[in-house]
């Protein structure tokens, strides 16, 4: 099939076919993907389905850009999160839940994001997909009503895609860049809670393994260098494409404190007047958690709220991070310093997996050993490129 363009407008040509004719993975029912939406959904599509065969639970991811910005399990919201994520008083399907809870991780980097679920879409998802600004989705199928409403989604530009879930891919893949075609294995290695039964220091409780075998299903889809933050089963920092590791860290821990942050009492308690739009409330909570607004833009936010409020002090800020505890975190490659600990712990991490195989991994359990971090050795690198 021809494509919108490539992953700019001046790459006017672009096309997707399937290798084999007599075996077609995805499907196109709505709307025109670019190169770059179809990257996303193929990725995110094989992150949902693995996430659903590991933990037997629906599963949504939340796509840019090739990565990651979100991905979740149903689990129940409490209160306080649905508020967060302002779905207080909406009755939620498990595949709702899973996919309120992926976008809800990093709200920011999923705007205009590209949806995947391991389900059938239904009209609870449908109608959470129609408020909020999403270029497409790929599922496993639609409910005839929910996909009614997504084709009313963007004037009908929504994107609709359709994954077979009984399709097997090639065990070997290829690309082509500058004249060269590259092939290599298909990384088909599955990931689950056994692939975590190799626990060097600490214990793992189940929610732990849980939360770490979706963050090593999500940075697997994931541009490395990654590293990535889970908790409550859904991953809250996803630190992408960095070419040290400890800046992966720092990301992914930065991101994970801004989530926690937004149940902040003075983050929950903004009060902005009516008819701002959800997106313009997300960002502006995210500003200011982030601070150090200019003299215009506190003019501006200000002018949005029903009545201005201070700043939210380093201090304060400070104090509620450190109450962030119980966080899984996954790595792509091996830990190579133990300053990704010292960065790690600082985020509220306790469980730690990673390939192991480092030149230096006592030190790195030295350091899990002096922080009260349980840590499993993979023995796979999952890098992605």
């Amino acid at each position: 099939m021809k494509l919108k363009y490539g992953c700019n407008p001046r790459q006017a040509y672009a096309t997707a076919e399937p290798i084999d004719p007599k075996k077609v993975p995805v499907e196109v029912i709505s709307g025109s993907p670019s190169m770059i939406n179809f990257l996303d959904a193929l990725n995110a599509w094989q992150l949902v389905r693995e996430t659903r065969q590991a933990l037997g639970k629906p599963a949504a991811t939340s796509f840019k850009h090739v990565s990651p910005s979100g991905a979740a399990v149903a689990e129940p919201l409490s209160d306080e999160l649905a508020k967060v994520y302002e779905v207080d008083g909406v009755e939620l399907s498990p595949a709702a839940l899973a996919y309120v809870r992926a976008r809800g991780a990093d709200p920011k980097c999923s705007f205009g994001d590209f949806a995947a679920l391991s389900e059938v879409v239904d009209v609870p998802t449908a109608e959470f997909l129609q408020g909020v600004v999403s270029d497409g989705i790929i599922a496993a199928g639609y409910e005839p009503k929910a996909l009614d409403l997504l084709k009313q989604k963007k004037g009908g530009g929504f994107i609709i895609m359709t994954a077979d879930p009984k399709f097997r891919p090639p065990e070997r893949e290829a690309r082509e860049v500058y004249g060269m075609r590259l092939v290599q294995d298909r990384n088909n290695f599955d990931i689950t809670a056994d692939t975590l039964k190799n626990v060097v220091c600490g214990k793992l409780t189940p929610e732990a393994v849980r939360d770490l075998v979706l963050g090593q299903i999500a940075i697997k889809y994931t541009q490395s260098n990654s590293v990535g933050y889970a908790l409550g089963g859904q991953m809250i920092g996803i630190g992408a494409g960095q070419q040290s590791r400890v800046d992966c860290t720092k990301l992914a821990g930065g991101k994970a404190d801004v989530w926690h942050l937004r149940r902040h009492p003075k983050v929950m308690d903004l009060r902005f007047k009516k008819g701002v739009k959800r997106q313009d409330r997300i960002n502006w909570r995210i500003r200011f958690i982030e601070g150090e607004l200019t003299s215009s833009e506190r003019r501006i936010f200000d002018d949005l709220l029903e009545k201005a409020v201070p700043e939210l002090t380093l201090q304060e800020k400070a104090d509620w991070v450190a109450k962030l505890d119980g966080v899984s975190m996954a790595s792509d490659a091996f830990i190579p310093f133990r300053d990704n600990i010292d960065h790690a712990q600082r985020h509220g991490v306790k469980f730690i997996c990673h390939p192991g195989g480092a030149a230096r991994d006592e030190d790195i359990k030295a350091a899990c050993e002096e922080y009260g971090i349980a840590m499993a050795y993979t023995g796979e690198r999952l890098f992605h490129h």
